[in-house]
């Protein structure tokens, strides 16, 4: 596989997108980070992050229909695509394998 390029943010959009499926917009992807990690981010490095990765061809965007109560304005969701999550899954094994190769030698250092 092609090498990754994506930072710990860029990660998180990602993943959200994917469990967020058929409601990821930019502040569905900002309030769903939120909750999941309570850490307080904005509005402008979610959007930033979506508009990265749909570069990279992470994932696809479209426009829904205009609503009232967004005065009009119509949101842009987001899905993953087949290589955002062939991604996420190379990511998940190279953590999984680094994750085991930490002795347990360390973790008796850590209780001292």
């Amino acid at each position: 596989m092609q090498r990754i390029n994506i930072g710990e943010f860029e990660e998180l959009v990602l993943l959200v997108v994917a469990i967020l499926h058929d409601n990821a917009y930019g502040i569905s992807v900002m309030e769903e980070i939120e909750r999941q990690t309570h850490r307080k981010i904005n509005i402008s490095a979610v959007h930033s992050a979506l508009d990265r990765l749909e570069g990279k061809g992470f994932l696809n965007s479209s426009v829904g229909g205009a609503t009232k109560a967004r005065g009009g304005r119509r949101k842009r969701y987001f899905k993953i695509t087949v290589a955002g999550q062939k991604s996420l899954d190379y990511i998940k094994a190279q953590r999984n394998s680094l994750h085991d190769q930490i002795p347990k030698l360390s973790l008796e250092y850590v209780s001292i």
